[in-house]
């Protein structure tokens, strides 16, 4: 059978136009590099595909908060010390107040005083319950304390062992009420306000006694923590 010219220049077209497909195909392939071409066959393949939606990471709160205080109030953790590593901890408003990176904590009973009308901090301390006669100075730190203040207490290892009477009441008077409990070794957490008072539903105090069936640490019971947040329109 003859091919017309017809057919013929058609079938001519279709062999000159396979040619130079092959022709450019390869031109391609030899000055494009390798990578560029698998990412560009890979962006191909995922053409069609649903996006992969990330959450975003949590946003840090104040003061290590799983939740962010309103606007209008301050945030505080007191987070007691437990066994000999773990060092007692007093953070107001995302400020280490009293913490072992500052080098302010110690054994006893520890107090960092504050400002409520500013949030600042006036004075830190700690006083040593297990040795040497501090109750009375600690006494004296507390009653010195403005009106208008915040204080926030807590122990790390003993609290117990050399706290008088006077000290005890002078800290019930803020309002504790687990001081007069306080026994060896016992953690122990407290926020007071001085001239003012602190609202009913926030948390103020926590303790927590050796128990040596009980004892996470060799000796020392687990650590404990208080947190919340505090209006600052309360004066």
């Amino acid at each position: 059978m003859r091919l017309g010219w017809s057919n013929l220049a058609k079938l001519s077209g279709l062999l000159l136009a396979s040619v130079c497909a092959w022709y450019l195909g390869y031109l391609f392939a030899d000055i494009i590099p390798e990578d560029s071409m698998s990412s560009a066959i890979e962006n191909i393949q995922r053409i069609g595909e649903k996006p992969v939606l990330k959450a975003p990471p949590p946003k840090r709160q104040k003061c290590d908060h799983w939740s962010p205080c309103s606007p209008g109030s301050y945030a505080y953790r007191v987070l007691s010390g437990g066994g000999k590593e773990k060092l007692a901890k007093i953070c107001f408003e995302d400020e280490l107040l009293i913490s072992e990176q500052k080098g302010n904590v110690g054994r006893g009973i520890n107090i960092a005083i504050v400002n409520y009308k500013t949030g600042k901090v006036i004075s830190t301390e700690f006083f040593d319950m297990w040795e040497g006669d501090f109750s009375g100075p600690m006494t004296t730190f507390i009653k010195n304390a403005p009106q208008g203040s915040l204080l926030l207490m807590v122990t790390h290892d003993d609290g117990s062992s050399r706290l008088k009477d006077g000290a005890k009441k002078a800290i019930a008077e803020l309002g504790s009420k687990e001081i007069w409990n306080l026994k060896f070794r016992s953690s122990w957490a407290f926020i007071a306000a001085k001239g003012f008072n602190l609202p009913d539903n926030i948390q103020k105090e926590k303790i927590n006694h050796s128990e040596n069936i009980k004892n996470r640490y060799n000796g020392w019971p687990a650590e404990i923590q208080i947190e919340g947040c505090i209006p600052v329109n309360l004066i």
